[in-house]
């Protein structure tokens, strides 16, 4: 995230409290991995914090938050929005759904392969990682997240999924080097709208 680890830190922490409390709502078994989003992006924003700490490097921070900054939430976001909707509605989310695991195993095979490098810079966290082909995997990464978000036919994750294409809009406007640490991060405070998704969800909501 943007500022300092402290900042991390205490958007970590809230967002992650958030995810406890939507874990702790969640009705039936297929909505818990999207009701676990906040408290997997709060976790993320925790390690960040660590990473700050060591002042980057290519340390075990480090590859721990490209581990789930890259290929688990490209896999984790179209998976759990598949778990959540109706039957019917997922026939949409093919597409998203193949895109992430594809982007997952080649940005998997890139943090196996290559080192991952944090650099702090000024108020913000860069990640390198060398990876061919940027602009397709950056693509099917949102592609499989925030489209994943926008063809699920419930109005709260729409929102979610506009929220989060405007922000990566932004955070590549105004942070390019930056951007998937920024993004990242405001989609980490996003995901409390995930909160209100579960506490409107029924268990008849899931046919």
């Amino acid at each position: 995230m943007c500022w300092s680890a402290t900042a991390d830190l205490v958007a970590g922490a809230g967002i992650a409290c958030i995810g406890v409390a939507c874990v702790a709502r969640v009705h039936r078994i297929g909505d818990l991995p999207l009701a676990a989003l906040p408290l997997l992006l709060g976790a993320h924003q925790l390690v960040e914090a660590r990473v700050w700490q060591v002042q980057g490097g290519t340390g075990p921070a480090t590859v721990a938050w490209a581990v789930i900054a890259l290929p688990l939430l490209a896999v984790w976001v179209p998976v759990a929005v598949f778990c959540a909707v109706p039957r019917q509605a997922r026939a949409r989310l093919a597409i998203p759904l193949a895109c992430g695991v594809a982007t997952a195993a080649v940005l998997t095979y890139g943090i196996v392969t290559s080192p991952v490098r944090a650099e702090i810079r000024g108020h913000t966290v860069g990640y390198a990682i060398g990876l061919p082909h940027a602009a397709v995997l950056v693509a099917g990464y949102l592609l499989a997240t925030i489209g994943a978000m926008l063809l699920s036919g419930d109005d709260w994750l729409r929102g979610f999924g506009l929220l989060a294409a405007v922000g990566a809009l932004v955070c590549w406007a105004l942070w390019r080097l930056e951007f998937v640490s920024t993004w990242c991060a405001f989609a980490a405070v996003c995901s409390v709208v995930v909160f209100g998704w579960v506490v409107r969800r029924r268990p008849r909501d899931s046919r």
